[in-house]
């Protein structure tokens, strides 16, 4: 199994079209059928498969026509980023102002100011 976090980029496009593949013939179809249902050439398909390289819209042609969009939904969806500024600066914002002790006045000084 590829570990994803650790492959280069043509190690993950060849993965991809070779998972794509594995779901094609789990799902009994042909290259030429899939590549009727997704409204691409058969030769786009023999590409992506063998080498995973191809355009990003035959790529979501192609996971819609073997009904994977819902697969995508990670992809797609924000997640919230959090830099290390915006934490200090979160963290800077709950902060109540601090009261420091006062200093004691010299000697010879009184203290009851009115």
């Amino acid at each position: 199994m590829l570990d994803v976090a650790l492959a280069t980029v043509p190690e993950l496009v060849e993965a991809l079209g070779q998972r794509l593949r594995a779901q094609r013939i789990a799902q009994s179809l042909t290259q030429a059928e899939l590549a009727q249902r997704a409204g691409v050439s058969g030769s786009a398909i023999k590409t992506l498969e063998s080498t995973g390289m191809t355009t990003l819209e035959t790529f979501v042609r192609v996971i819609q026509a073997l009904g994977l969009v819902d697969e995508l939904a990670d992809l797609l969806t924000l997640r919230p980023t959090t830099s290390i500024a915006a934490m200090e600066q979160a963290q800077a914002a709950q902060r109540q102002r601090v009261r420091h002790p006062r200093k004691p006045l010299p000697q010879g000084r009184r203290q009851d100011r009115q």
